[in-house]
């Protein structure tokens, strides 16, 4: 293994921790609908549990609204039961072959608090970066005992990875700050 290695290793798995934000931070309601909300709710189908995304379609039936339509009619009170027990917070209405789901304004409270939990879920993706950023280091400082790399490919190389970890903390920042935004968006 090279430094180079251990920088690229490094900036995949800091991308892959960004990307695992991007995904917690579309489960947070911002009072719109939007039909990823739905996308972690699993569906009790014949005795196994699936997305919902894989049992019925799912698109916006307006600004507030989200509209499922079971691929099969028997799947109905199925589904609402797995939308009204998932921890959303929403009441599904089943109003024949469709089902509807009303998305509740949120109160100024309850905006408060979900901004403090993207900003929590920004810190949690901070810290797995800076964890990343650790890790190699240490492998850097292997890589020198073992006598594989010179002390100044190790400082230029752990140059390179605390810009790596600036770059992907400053993204993190910015995609907190916009869900922020939108949670705080009348």
């Amino acid at each position: 293994m090279s430094a180079s290695d251990v920088k690229k290793n490094a900036d995949t798995k800091m991308g892959k921790s960004v990307e695992n934000l991007k995904l917690d931070l579309a489960k947070i309601r911002t009072g719109r609908a939007h039909a990823g909300i739905l996308d972690h709710v699993q569906v009790d189908y014949y005795g196994s549990l699936v997305p919902l995304s894989q049992v019925a379609s799912v698109s916006l039936f307006d600004a507030r609204t989200i509209n499922v339509q079971p691929w099969e009619k028997k799947m109905g009170p199925v589904i609402e039961k797995a939308i009204r027990d998932s921890d959303l917070g929403l009441n599904p209405q089943g109003m024949g072959d469709t089902i509807r789901v009303p998305t509740p304004a949120l109160t100024e409270e309850r905006r408060r608090e979900l901004s403090k939990v993207a900003k929590g879920e920004g810190e949690d993706a901070k810290v797995a970066v800076r964890n990343l950023r650790r890790d190699a280091n240490e492998q850097l400082k292997k890589l020198v005992k073992d006598k594989a790399i010179s002390e100044d490919e190790e400082r230029r190389a752990q140059d390179e990875i605390q810009k790596l970890t600036d770059r992907y903390v400053a993204d993190i920042d910015k995609l907190v700050q916009q869900k922020e935004t939108d949670i705080m968006t009348v």
